[in-house]
């Protein structure tokens, strides 16, 4: 049980506020792409490879920092991860040869996400609130992060502008520490909780791969990623390529964040009045219908910022509908691990995305191909929600442990 002071209230708003400011820093790392490259003299993949093996080790380490989460608490979690994060953007700022900045920019980043981001923040949020809030408050919590990245896009802007990309690296470094003392927010004493069904985490995990929406559900979140990172990551640099000036890219993902606060509300605040599976097709499906949009009619700056309000209402709406169906599916008890496993699949994509765009750009000197194949996962994504069963999992009853 924890202190009289730590209300859900306390840890919805100290979670969001963490999430506001974890997202909100990893939302401008797209702004030093060209910056970073050309100083150091790099080819675009190398800034791409950064960036998508953050994606994935953000990923595989979701499910062990949720595991953790879950079983002694979220405020440990959330410490070590800031910390993490905080050193990888130092060793990110002073990182002079590709493998330096694959390992600031990459893998410690990359850790240090996972303790700091939706999964763990879903897992205290589901303990916290009855089935009957969770869903809106997930939403809420995710409107959050995307309040980060409208606010914290400009001033990473500003920071280039005005310090170059090594002292806005440092200065966000700084911004990252204020994540330690809102950790205490989320403490748990998780040994205190007694369960109705006996389950090891080895055996809860196993139950949900051998589900077949919950296996559904965490392939549809791949094209979550590739579709995510691969335009929060190369936008900037595509729309430079295209000759607009850089406030036209920061204004289109300040807007992006800004719109998808309305997203992320509105799915949770939908998941508690309808089937998730079918918000979650028509998110892929009208991410589709956006970015065919975009990328088809003419270029100018009033259709750049129509298409980061449209992405915006579907950016990451994903998130409260996907957790939410986790938890309505198999319980709290598991949830921040549950919820990570299907992250990494989510952050796979992540990794094909930033990865694939850099690679493929270098190759043929535009990013056609990636642009079409984020039209078509979109659509496969879409199909792929509609048959999942929403019903709870059956157990039999147990001795409490």
């Amino acid at each position: 049980m924890t202190s009289n002071w730590r209300t859900p209230t306390v840890v919805l708003v100290g979670g969001a506020l963490i999430l506001c400011v974890g997202m909100g820093i990893r939302h401008g790392f797209g702004l030093f792409l060209q910056p970073m490259s050309a100083d150091l003299h790099w080819g675009r993949e190398t800034f791409a490879l950064a960036m998508a093996v953050q994606n994935l080790m953000w990923g595989a380490t979701q499910p062990f920092a949720g595991m953790i989460a879950d079983k002694y608490g979220t405020g440990r979690v959330v410490v070590a991860g800031a910390l993490l994060y905080v050193l990888g953007l130092v060793a990110m700022a002073h990182a002079t040869t590709p493998l330096m900045l694959v390992g600031g920019g990459g893998l410690l980043i990359g850790t240090g996400l996972s303790g700091i981001t939706y999964s763990v923040i879903a897992g205290v949020l589901g303990r916290s609130y009855p089935p009957e809030k969770r869903s809106m408050v997930l939403g809420i919590s995710a409107a959050a992060g995307s309040f980060g990245q409208f606010a914290m896009l400009p001033l990473t802007q500003w920071l280039l502008s005005h310090l170059g990309w090594y002292g806005a690296l440092l200065t966000l470094a700084a911004v990252g520490l204020a994540m330690l003392p809102l950790a205490v927010a989320l403490v748990e004493k998780r040994a205190a909780h007694t369960h109705a069904f006996a389950q090891s985490a080895g055996e809860a995990m196993r139950e949900a791969l051998s589900h077949r929406g919950y296996v559904l559900l965490t392939l549809g979140f791949f094209v979550c990623g590739f579709q995510v990172v691969f335009i929060g990551v190369h936008l900037p640099a595509y729309l430079a390529d295209k000759g607009m000036p850089a406030h036209v890219a920061v204004t289109a993902l300040a807007l992006v964040g800004l719109f998808n606060i309305v997203g992320t509300y509105s799915t949770g605040w939908l998941g508690s009045r309808m089937p998730k599976r079918y918000i979650l097709s028509a998110i892929y499906f009208g991410r589709s219908v956006v970015i065919a949009l975009f990328f088809l009619l003419p270029l100018s700056p009033l259709s750049v910022y129509a298409f980061a309000i449209a992405l915006g209402l579907l950016w990451l709406s994903t998130v409260p509908p996907t957790n939410s169906l986790v938890a309505q599916l198999f319980g709290v008890r598991y949830l921040a691990m549950l919820a990570g496993f299907t992250f990494f699949s989510h952050q796979i994509g992540s990794f094909l995305g930033a990865w694939l765009g850099g690679k493929l750009y270098d190759q043929t000197g535009s990013y056609d191909v990636v642009w079409w194949l984020a039209i078509a996962l979109g659509i496969a994504a879409g199909l792929i929600n509609l048959p999942i069963d929403e019903r709870a999992v059956e157990r039999p009853l147990a001795t409490a442990v």
